[in-house]
């Protein structure tokens, strides 16, 4: 069987990347015999950034492995007493179902609902309440008139 001129032009393009491979290769055992293992190291400054020289031992920070979270924090538990706030109710339209309760604590405006109610309510009357957040932002729920 006689060869193609195309077969002869593959095998060509063969032979020349196989010895080219090998240059490369060559090459690569001969610059790397030079450096050393310290020259190849890359450190970690205190702000994370890479660097060649290594990190002062002055400047290491202990940190314990009970101090290290991964993933979402462990909540407190919350106090129940802590939730029931004090305000003024400074607005409330019984026909309409709703209203506004003034925090004494953080002195913002949360919205109350005919819902949300334990005892009857009028505009200026001291109440204790909770808040939850609704669909448009807190919402006063438990609403009782304080005593």
């Amino acid at each position: 069987m006689a060869e193609t001129w195309n077969k002869k032009e593959r095998e060509k393009k063969k032979k020349q990347s196989k010895k080219e491979k090998l240059e490369k290769k060559q090459e690569r055992k001969e610059t790397s015999k030079g450096k050393s293992m310290d020259d190849m190291m890359a450190y970690i400054d205190e702000n994370g950034n890479l660097s060649n020289t290594p990190p002062d031992p002055k400047k290491f920070k202990k940190i314990k492995l009970e101090d290290i979270e991964i993933g979402v924090p462990i909540q407190q538990k919350i106090d129940p007493a802590d939730l029931i706030r004090k305000g003024t109710v400074t607005f409330f339209n019984e026909s309409k179902g709703y209203g506004f309760i003034k925090d004494q604590q953080s002195q913002e405006s949360i919205f109350v609902h005919i819902n949300g109610l334990k005892d009857k309510i009028t505009e200026n009357s001291k109440v204790t309440f909770e808040v939850e957040m609704g669909h448009k932002g807190p919402n006063a729920v438990n609403v009782k008139i304080a005593s």
